[in-house]
C-alpha cells in the first residue's frame, strides 16, 4: 500500500511543485480576502446606502474603510507577491504573449491586476488627502469589481481553452 503513495520524481521537480503550490494557495487566500471584501461593498453595502439615512451609513462606512486600509495593504501584498511567484513558472509564454493562447490569456490577467493595483494606489492617495468621497470611492470599487471578475474569467480561461 505504501507503494501507491512513494514519489519517485526528481527532488528537483517536487521542490518546484512545492513552490508552486504554496504561491498558488496563499494567491487564491489573499484573493479570497481582497474578492470578499469589494464583493461585500459592491453588492452589499452599495444596496444598504439606498435603504439607510447617512447619519447611519457614514459611519459603517468609515469604520470599513479604516478596516480595509489596516487590512488591504497586507492582502495585496501577499496576493501580488504570490502572483508573482507563480507568473515565474509561465516566464516563457509571457515572453511571447501572442504566440499562445495561455500567454495571451495570462498576460491580460496580469494587466488587469495591474490596473486594481493602480485603482488600489490611487484609493490610497485620495483617502489621505481627505478626497475620496463616497461618489468617487464608489466608482471605483465598481471598476475594481468588474476588473476581478475579468480576472477570475481568465484565470480560469487559461487552463480551459486554447487556440
Amino acid at each position: 500500500m505504501s507503494a501507491i503513495f512513494h514519489d519517485e520524481r526528481p527532488s528537483a521537480v517536487k521542490a518546484t511543485m512545492n513552490h508552486y503550490l504554496l504561491m498558488h494557495l496563499l494567491h487564491l487566500l489573499a484573493a479570497f480576502v481582497f474578492v470578499g471584501v469589494v464583493f461585500f461593498e459592491v453588492l452589499f453595502l452599495g444596496s444598504m446606502r439606498k435603504h439607510l439615512p447617512d447619519s447611519i451609513i457614514r459611519p459603517i462606512e468609515k469604520a470599513i474603510g479604516n478596516r480595509a486600509v489596516q487590512l488591504m495593504p497586507w492582502t495585496l501584498l501577499l496576493l501580488y507577491g504570490s502572483g508573482i511567484g507563480m507568473a515565474w513558472r509561465y516566464r516563457a509564454a509571457l515572453a511571447d504573449p501572442f504566440g499562445n493562447s495561455f500567454g495571451l490569456l495570462l498576460a491580460l490577467k496580469i494587466a488587469l491586476a495591474l490596473s486594481v493595483f493602480g485603482h488600489f494606489i490611487t484609493a490610497m492617495r485620495l483617502r489621505r488627502q481627505g478626497k475620496l468621497v463616497s461618489r468617487l470611492s464608489k466608482h471605483i470599487h465598481i471598476s475594481v469589481f468588474s476588473h476581478m471578475l475579468g480576472i477570475i474569467v481568465l484565470a480560469k480561461l487559461m487552463f480551459a481553452v486554447s487556440w
